[in-house]
């Protein structure tokens, strides 16, 4: 049967569905009050992504088709933009209303949201006080003249107040004040006048705007000011030019400087603005028809609001989960003796990452340990990993690390690191312009009896302590000589892609992974046909490549049963008939977020496993340097297995991702209530808990 014509669920529309699940754990009464806040500043975080990185892509498609003359495209572009703004709209409106629900149920736990209208004398005078001495050194207004071009002058990582000065009862001029939570902490707790049971925190915004006449008294003249919010969301994309004989980091680093002059794709403003501030807003940051224009509450820049303080009892955020430490580790007296034992597997956040800091860390110091590989494409701030690498240089270890210069909003912090070890004698490689590496794979090789052997981490997750905590990844140790001289291998790859390496075992993009996925799907489409069991399991964080797709809805065609769990963006459009009824797909938003990537293929009942830095996306199969592991130990096959099955059986924080992607959460029915994220800690708390785990 031929493919129906649109089976594409648009791109840009599905990515807004999932920051619609992540908008309901905000709207859930079920979750603590403060986790509530937090995911306020996880969606507006995404939101601002979104708009940077999608909508600045959509913008520019609609100036490139008019420009080639292809006005159908340009149509078909300009109402997917509509789309896009109309969807925005209504979930800003829920944006707004769950932040109203949500203060207010605060006071219920006597935690109170001040503004600025609504303080007392003690609260006025404390203000008054912290503002000069903590706030007022940090505030540098801009006074807008025709010369000042505001464009320029705003980061995009800023919360404004646009303020304007009036005289006889009219605005005389205007003027920026950026919000200093750079530099400070947006919440600021008042603390007690008497009782202690009530508790009061303020933004940075309020005691702003209720000190503005000591900000600009004695330098302009004015009867009244009046300061609204606003923040300008720009275009990420930057170029290289490939003509300017420079290093690659210099070109990285001018390549910075153009995102800080980019265009405007969206500016959200207080929607109490008066319409004469907002045209003359408007007006100076040139906002174009294509350009987003959101009216919403007084407070910009949410993603702060992901740190929202709890200042009431701990009942109010959820419950911690002791990371756990792996036996398969902590049984043996370093890490190459575990790891020579068996394969070993963590799931992050549920493991502690500091048996992967140890590995590093272990692997600097050991006497047998003769070369260190490893590719870095997001970093925590302050990085063990990192600094342990710098010590394996001082004991004489031979240290390469690939750096990807290009990693999305980390471009600056990569160019840092790779100073940082490039001094300290770590031989950095920025691998190859064309292709992004987003593969997390480490190789350590020792000498042991007059041979060199690797150990390897190959995994689904970022080399980031900050993350791991946070990021729900697998991380496999092995010393597979099979898996391990293919990691080592693409090191070569990457340093010299002239030489074509051959992967048998690794999936690796752009050389084989498509293919040997698509041969995988098509082995199941024939064992289908020849009467044995077949099934694909994905976990994915997204999937929109259409060739892949395809091969899906051919499986599902020929009556091959197909699972997915993909957290993000999806256009495969499942129960179609014809063409994809024997396609389920879910999507789980809970505490942690869901990042590995899965797959499991039946395979005649031989079920094949493989963990991959992979999405199903265009990007990752055919412009980046991605990496799949297939895992061997039966053991470690079970322990994935079960764990996706948990998910599957969620009926507490899944959705159905349906044809409309609406977001309906998965019906409980007759079964138990089942938190799978819990679930999965408990399973492997108690696998854990066993001296030696027996095969699951």
């Amino acid at each position: 049967m031929p493919l129906q014509t649109a089976t594409y669920y648009p791109r840009e529309l599905s990515w807004l569905a999932f920051n619609q699940r992540v908008l309901q754990e905000a709207a859930d009464k079920k979750n603590p009050i403060i986790e509530r806040i937090r995911f306020l500043g996880i969606f507006s975080s995404n939101m601002d992504e979104f708009y940077r990185v999608r909508v600045a892509d959509v913008k520019r498609k609609i100036y490139i088709h008019l420009n080639e003359g292809d006005l159908q495209k340009a149509e078909d572009t300009k109402l997917l933009m509509e789309k896009i703004q109309q969807k925005v709209l209504g979930m800003t409106k829920d944006f707004d209303r769950i932040y109203t629900e949500v203060v207010t149920r605060l006071a219920r736990y006597k935690i109170y949201l001040l503004d600025e209208n609504n303080l007392n004398p003690y609260h006025t005078q404390w203000l008054k006080d912290y503002f000069k001495n903590k706030i007022l050194r940090h505030i540098a207004p801009i006074l807008l003249d025709n010369k000042v071009k505001l464009v320029s002058r705003l980061n995009d990582s800023a919360t404004y107040l646009y303020i304007a000065i009036y005289r006889d009862n009219k605005p005389t001029t205007y003027a920026t004040i950026e919000v200093p939570s750079q530099a400070m902490s947006r919440f600021v707790v008042i603390p007690p006048e008497k009782s202690r049971k009530k508790k009061y925190i303020i933004l940075l915004d309020d005691i702003i705007r209720q000190n503005l006449d000591s900000i600009f008294k004695g330098f302009v003249e004015f009867d009244q000011l009046a300061a609204y919010s606003f923040k300008m969301t720009r275009d990420s994309e930057y170029s290289i030019n490939d003509e300017i004989d420079e290093s690659y980091v210099d070109k990285m680093s001018e390549s910075m400087k153009q995102r800080l002059i980019a265009e405007p794709v969206r500016v959200v403003y207080d929607g109490d603005m008066p319409e004469e501030m907002l045209k003359d807003l408007q007006k100076r940051l040139k906002i174009s028809s294509y350009d987003s224009l959101i009216a919403s509450g007084a407070y910009r820049n949410f993603k702060d609001f992901i740190g929202f303080p709890n200042i009431g009892r701990e009942y109010l955020e959820n419950p911690l989960l002791p990371a756990l430490t792996s036996n398969d580790f902590s049984r043996y007296n370093t890490v190459f003796e575990a790891i020579s034992a068996k394969d070993i597997l963590l799931y992050y956040p549920y493991h502690r990452f500091l048996h992967f800091t140890e590995f590093v860390r272990q692997a600097a110091f050991d006497p047998q340990v003769k070369i260190i590989r490893l590719n870095i494409y997001r970093v925590a701030n302050k990085s063990r990993v990192i600094s342990s690498l710098i010590d394996a240089v001082d004991n004489g270890k031979k240290v390469t690390v690939v750096v990807e210069l290009r990693a999305r909003f980390d471009e600056h912090a990569n160019i840092e690191w790779s100073k940082t070890m490039t001094d300290a004698g770590v031989k950095v490689v920025f691998g190859m312009p064309s292709l992004k590496i987003h593969s997390k794979v480490c190789v350590v090789t020792r000498e042991e009896h007059g041979k060199l052997v690797n150990y390897a981490h190959l995994g689904t997750g970022n080399f980031n302590e900050k993350t791991a905590k946070i990021y729900t990844d697998f991380s496999l140790f092995t010393r597979n000589p099979e898996l391990t001289e293919e990691a080592e291998n693409l090191f070569t790859f990457i340093q010299q892609p002239y030489r074509r390496e051959k992967f048998q075992h690794l999936q690796v993009s752009p050389i084989n992974a498509r293919t040997k996925i698509q041969l995988l799907v098509r082995q199941e489409i024939q064992n289908c046909k020849e009467g044995l069991k077949a099934e694909i399991f994905l976990k994915i964080n997204n999937l929109d490549d259409e060739l892949l797709i395809d091969d899906l809805y051919k499986a599902s065609q020929a009556g091959v049963k197909i699972k997915c769990i993909i957290r993000g963006i999806c256009c495969l459009i499942p129960g179609v008939k014809g063409l994809s009824e024997n396609i389920s797909i879910i999507s789980i938003v809970d505490r942690f977020l869901e990042h590995p990537r899965v797959m499991v293929f039946e395979n005649g009942g031989d079920k094949k496993v493989i963990i991959s830095s992979a999405d199903w996306m265009t990007r990752n199969m055919d412009n980046r340097i991605e990496v799949g592991c297939p895992i061997y130990d039966p053991d470690i096959k079970n322990r994935i297995l079960a764990i996706l099955n948990l998910q599957w059986r969620d009926t507490v924080k899944a959705r159905i991702v349906d044809g409309e992607q609406t977001n309906k959460y998965v019906r409980r029915g007759n079964r138990r209530q089942l938190r799978s994220q819990v679930e999965i800690y408990d399973y492997l708390k108690e696998l854990e808990s066993k001296q030696h785990a027996k095969p699951e």
